[in-house]
């Protein structure tokens, strides 16, 4: 089994400990700002992994603890050897009230990381800026979709559902002021 180390990536260390979970029997998704940093090449940059449990939860002890990491205060681990700690926040996977069942695969050198898609991310940053009116998750969301193909007529349709309309026009503003160099 490959080991942690201080020069890793985000994504290297996100791969190995889904990889690691995995092969102890624990199917997790990759979500929140960690997404970002990779779909982003880092222009946002997380140090927190979120990783949420698919099916029945199992405790994630022994495969966390194998790679090094220790569990500090409630959800979260961390490694001496890098800047990245390690949360499960619990389940479903979902934006907003949206259950996501799709995942994307990257295959990486240090195994398999299961994340969600580039349009769920963009949809997981829009929650926060629907919701909590924050402008940096906004950021984010533009960020990832100005990179990666996305789904505008099912974001749209998903923020009608969220009550968020007006605040899709101020994405979509934003993402053509990109796409245009403005």
């Amino acid at each position: 089994m490959r080991a942690i180390h201080a020069g890793m990536t985000i994504e290297e260390v996100a791969a190995l400990v889904c990889e690691t979970l995995s092969s102890h029997g624990i199917k997790t998704v990759l979500s929140g700002g960690a997404v970002v940093s990779i779909y982003s090449d880092n222009e946002y940059e997380s140090y927190d992994l979120d990783f949420v449990m698919v099916g029945l939860a199992k405790k994630p002890d022994i495969a966390m603890r194998e790679l090094g990491f220790r569990k500090e205060t409630g959800r979260h681990w961390t490694h001496p050897r890098t800047k990245y700690w390690v949360e499960f926040p619990p389940g479903p996977v979902q934006v907003g009230n949206t259950v996501i069942h799709e995942v994307a695969e990257r295959e990486t050198p240090f195994g398999l990381l299961r994340l969600l898609p580039p349009t769920e991310c963009v949809m997981d940053r829009l929650t926060w800026y629907y919701h909590d009116n924050d402008p940096q998750a906004l950021d984010q969301a533009i960020w990832v979709a100005a990179r990666h193909p996305i789904d505008l007529d099912r974001i749209e349709e998903w923020s009608a559902g969220e009550h968020a309309a007006g605040k899709f026009g101020e994405f979509i503003r934003r993402l053509r002021e990109i796409e245009n160099g403005s």
